[in-house]
């Protein structure tokens, strides 16, 4: 059995002044890119300079809108109404999407970050309105949600093609949920454990939950953080991990 999978990174959340994340190096080793549209993160300049790095390195270029929340990095859930939802998924893709087409191309897909990716995964309403702005602003756009989400079932239900998305950092809630940030225990620290779980879900389709128990989920896309300390380094275990296991690397939609 052959087995493929596409390897993406949250990158771009540089804002002014202000540096985070490894984006050159980290873009080596991806096969995805999820820009920061300065909403929670990110800003023109670094915009146009992440999608030159991305087109230099031929990693496909996604959009990743957040809520509008500079101080908490898009990360603290806000009250939103779903038509709010729809205007601010539209305008932060189409201000990416002018920059790509500076190269005469278009964005791949589209991840919402952190709490609004969050609040997409369970609530239904909050799901629709990203899909239905993702879809009427271009059908062709890929939408990454949490797999076996709300977000998932919502690009599927207005016609786009989806990708599950599995996190090679995070623990799992029983439910197929990623267990909250606040918890203590939400990140695995662990390189080696983390790439021993992340090449199971791919193969076998199933991940321990933090109860133990199994949840069966679909692999088409492994996210690693690229705002963490070790991004670099774990990024580059896990693509020499999952090569190592005879899973191939592609970008989603090639």
């Amino acid at each position: 059995m052959t087995y493929q999978v596409d390897l993406n990174s949250d990158l771009g959340e540089s804002f002014g002044a202000y540096t985070i994340g490894q984006d050159e190096l980290v873009l080596e080793q991806i096969t995805s890119a999820n820009i920061a549209c300065g909403y929670h993160a990110g800003d023109h300049n670094v915009m146009r300079r992440t999608i030159n790095l991305a087109v230099e390195k031929q990693v496909g270029l996604g959009a990743h809108p957040g809520l509008p929340d500079l101080i908490g990095f898009g990360r603290r859930q806000m009250n939103v109404d779903p038509d709010d939802v729809y205007n601010f998924i539209i305008y932060q893709i189409g201000a990416l999407q002018g920059f790509a087409e500076l190269h005469r191309l278009m964005l791949n897909h589209v991840k919402p970050h952190g709490a609004l990716f969050n609040m997409a995964t369970k609530d239904p309403a909050i799901a629709q309105a990203i899909a239905e702005a993702v879809y009427q602003l271009n059908p062709h756009l890929i939408l990454f949600g949490l797999a076996n989400g709300e977000l998932v079932k919502a690009g599927e239900k207005v016609g786009l093609t989806v990708a599950n998305e599995v996190f090679a950092d995070r623990t799992y809630q029983p439910d197929g949920s990623l267990t909250p940030r606040t918890s203590p225990n939400a990140m695995i620290h662990d390189a080696d454990e983390a790439t021993r779980r992340v090449i199971r879900m791919v193969k076998e389709g199933k991940v321990a939950a933090v109860d133990g128990s199994d949840v069966d989920l679909t692999a088409d896309t492994i996210c690693v953080h690229g705002d963490e300390p070790s991004a670099l380094q774990f990024v580059k275990q896990l693509r020499h991990a999952l090569t190592e296991n005879g899973i191939t690397l592609k970008r989603v939609g090639s």
